[in-house]
């Protein structure tokens, strides 16, 4: 059983992770494998605010982070975790970060962006997996809190 999968079961979560054939661990990978348009993939970005604080935002597939937001909200710089980093950290390797079953510590925040949709795909762990989730859920089924730290481009809606 996947960590993420551990976490849906631990949590009574009626998610079901879909494993696919191909790579899903770019946004543009990932919509091409499960058909759908990249805005809709939500992506899991991993961050260190400090030595001992690690998050990750869970955005639109087609959403970057704003600097000037993301230090407003944070009162720090964005420094997202290096790829030698992320596995350790996350618990996830780079690609199948998810925002289920993080290791202990790792705070989950969900962009504003994401509720442009009624459903997303996130990872669910692996650089070849994804779950589908409905939107609303996504705060209650990671405990995540939500904010608006990312913008879109104006032809991703």
């Amino acid at each position: 059983m996947t960590r993420a999968e551990q976490y849906f079961s631990d949590h009574n979560i009626p998610l079901t992770p879909i494993y696919l054939n191909e790579s899903s661990a770019t946004v543009e990978l990932a919509a091409a494998a499960l058909q759908t348009e990249p805005a809709r993939i939500a992506k899991t970005l991993a961050f260190r605010l400090s030595e001992d604080r690690a998050i990750v935002i869970v955005a639109a597939g087609t959403a970057r982070v704003d600097n000037k937001k993301f230090k407003e909200y944070f009162g720090v710089k964005a420094k997202m975790l290096t790829r030698e980093e992320t596995e350790g950290v996350t618990g996830f390797p780079p690609g199948g970060v998810c925002p289920f079953g993080l290791k202990d510590g790792v705070e989950v925040y969900l962009d504003s962006s994401l509720m442009a949709f009624h459903h997303v795909y996130p990872a669910a762990g692996t650089p070849n997996s994804a779950v589908l989730v409905n939107t609303r859920l996504l705060g209650e089924y990671t405990g995540g809190t939500w904010l608006n730290v990312c913008k879109l481009p104006e032809a991703s809606l």
